[in-house]
């Protein structure tokens, strides 16, 4: 997820959700060429406190009640606003049974919310392959995986991604996984998107989180690396003829690649 403030948001729905729109409230995007735009004003913008978003969170969050409990310990932690949006988890897990995935993988697991979220929806020989570099913020979810009975879905590698993603290619896992999501260190993004391209079957789908990287990609500093980087990916990702996809300002914005 973002590294950006938690929402305060009735009922606690929203924690971890990053504040969208931050590009149209000021807006350099909305203007005058986009007079229509819903959340294209700061009183319509769906973003901290927004009547709509807590709307769309009471009319669609089913959330499984092991996820929401996990949701509440990973707001608890100092960086718990790294948390994907739960409404982003639930259209993931959506998405993984429309395409009846099996394997999946996941750059970036933090506490294990999405993970969760995926375990629960895969068949039982199903299989998470989750990638990070901080065993300890797994070990937030690991119990939790545990309780849902879906733990032994979930197989969390302690190394560099690219290393993971490297081993499962050199295994002859190339067009063998359903789905990947994207949600580490933005500066290999791009390296990311090539090597889950390799892994993941035709008709299968990437999911790339914090595409907005909160309004920054609108205009990428000098100095900040990740905005350029996620920018560059965005420019690529418009002209990849490899893919379909679907740019959705869901959390702080996820793409959605679609393997032709």
């Amino acid at each position: 997820g973002s590294k950006m403030p938690f929402l305060s948001v009735p009922k606690e729905v929203a924690v971890g959700t990053a504040m969208l729109g931050v590009a149209f409230a000021t807006g350099m995007l909305a203007g005058k060429r986009y007079p229509s735009l819903v959340f294209g004003t700061p009183s319509g913008m769906i973003g901290k406190n927004s009547p709509l978003r807590q709307y769309i969170l009471d009319h669609s969050l089913r959330e499984h009640p092991i996820l929401k409990k996990l949701r509440l310990l990973t707001a608890d932690h100092p960086h718990g606003r790294m948390m994907v949006s739960c409404e982003q988890a639930q259209l993931m897990a959506n998405l993984l049974k429309l395409i009846k995935a099996k394997k999946v993988i996941e750059i970036g697991v933090f506490t294990g919310y999405n993970a969760l979220s995926m375990a629960l929806v895969l068949p039982d020989n199903g299989q998470v392959i989750a990638c990070d570099i901080n065993e300890d913020y797994a070990k937030i979810g690991r119990p939790l995986w545990k309780e849902a009975g879906v733990e032994h879905k979930i197989d969390l590698r302690i190394k560099p991604a690219i290393q993971t993603l490297d081993e499962l290619l050199a295994n002859g896992e190339a067009e063998t996984f359903d789905f990947a999501f994207i949600d580490a260190d933005k500066e290999s993004y791009n390296e990311y998107y090539e090597k889950c391209l390799h892994l993941i079957k035709k008709g299968g789908i990437i999911a790339i989180d914090n595409v907005f990287w909160n309004g920054k990609v609108l205009k990428p500093r000098k100095d900040d690396l990740a905005a350029q980087s996620i920018h560059r990916l965005n420019e690529k990702l418009l002209r990849d003829a490899r893919v379909n996809i679907s740019m959705l300002p869901v959390g702080d914005g996820v793409t959605l690649a679609f393997k032709l």
